[in-house]
């Protein structure tokens, strides 16, 4: 049962960091829009494109700083009841300084709940609208950079069969010197080759030119050769080269079936799809961590005032979005585990949270 200190403190957290929200997501919006505009206006984007853009832009920027918007907001109307001497009279009314933390804990679980949804369902959606407008209008053969590595791309499309192309053009959605390789029991039973092979989006086929299919056989091989047949695989598009953000743009249980049959191939970048994978789950749980640390240091009064904490804070968000960006990018460019590389700045600054709280019960 919620008190009325419970109520009024879970109150003030809610509304502070919706107004903190609402507050720096239109400045996010003018100064994305202020670097922008001479572009779009110069190659004439049209005006629904840019309004469905800044749409996703405002959730893509909402999760990507949630952390640093979630710890300023408790700084702030904590750093408030402290200067106030609101919290010392809770205290001295003989609540505990854990007990006077339930309100905050179930903010948090509240905000963790949101947050996880969200990254579920919705901001993969988002991810996938404003990705696509950077990479078609604002760079530079954007449409080539979105499939990342498209030259010598050789995957495994699933237990028996090896898809290789010499390079993929995105525009015209053409591949060279393709090769399609089926084993049995680890002995070749066909190959198809190509020069080149199309995808045509209107019937989901393929139209291969000079077209080869050799099937090996006991006692000699059977050779099949037209100059271009149009036909239907068991792969698609994306396994030619997958766009680079793809993972971001996959709701949770298509996230885990990609994951899946990425690992079954052998994806040189898996370790990039397990690091969105599991910052799904991570980024919810350092909302309670970044509760109590926001709650232990701005809980005291100081001589610096509000001021001071909010520097204190800055200077946390800021350290615990930085680990996260580094070792994110460290498992994802070598072969450190994503599994500790997402993990390791929420245990880092959980024991800071500890630590923390230690000192302020005290």
């Amino acid at each position: 049962m919620l008190t009325i200190i419970d109520r009024y403190i879970l109150k003030r957290y809610l509304a502070t960091f919706a107004a903190m929200l609402l507050m720096f997501i239109p400045i996010g919006i003018i100064i994305d829009v202020s670097e922008k505009i001479n572009f779009m206006i110069e190659n004439k984007i049209p005006f629904l494109d840019i309004a469905i853009y800044y749409y996703h832009f405002t959730i893509y920027f909402a999760n990507s700083l949630f952390p640093i918007f979630l710890f300023l907001s408790i700084i702030w109307f904590t750093s408030k009841l402290a200067n106030n001497t609101e919290i010392i009279a809770i205290l001295s009314s003989g609540i505990s300084f854990t007990r006077f933390l339930r309100p905050y804990i179930i903010g948090a679980t509240i905000v963790s709940i949101f947050v996880l949804i969200m990254g579920f369902y919705v901001v993969p959606v988002s991810s996938e609208g404003f990705n696509n407008f950077r990479y078609t209008y604002l760079k530079t053969g954007g449409k080539e950079l979105m499939r990342g590595k498209n030259t010598d791309v050789y995957r495994q499309i699933n237990d028996n069969e090896f898809l290789y192309v010499n390079s993929f053009n995105t525009a015209s959605k053409v591949a060279f010197n393709f090769a399609l390789e089926k084993f049995e029991k680890e002995k070749l039973v066909s190959k198809i080759t190509a020069s080149r092979i199309k995808w045509n989006p209107e019937d989901s086929t393929y139209t291969m030119y000079d077209y080869t299919k050799r099937t090996v056989g006991v006692l000699g091989d059977k050779i099949e050769k037209q100059p271009e047949k149009k036909t239907k695989f068991s792969f698609d598009l994306e396994d030619l080269t997958p766009v680079v953000y793809i993972a971001e743009t996959l709701t949770l249980n298509d996230l885990i079936a990609f994951i899946d049959k990425e690992k079954a191939r052998g994806s040189s970048t898996i370790n990039t799809y397990m690091v969105v994978f599991y910052k799904k789950f991570s980024l919810p749980v350092s909302a309670f961590i970044l509760t109590i640390i926001a709650v232990s240091v701005s809980a005291m009064k100081r001589r610096g005032g509000m001021g001071m904490n909010l520097t204190i804070g800055i200077a946390v968000a800021f350290g615990f979005v930085f680990f996260d960006k580094i070792f994110g990018v460290l498992a994802e460019k070598s072969t450190f585990s994503p599994f500790i590389a997402v993990w390791f700045p929420n245990l880092v600054f959980g024991l800071l949270a500890i630590f923390l709280l230690r000192n302020a019960k005290r």
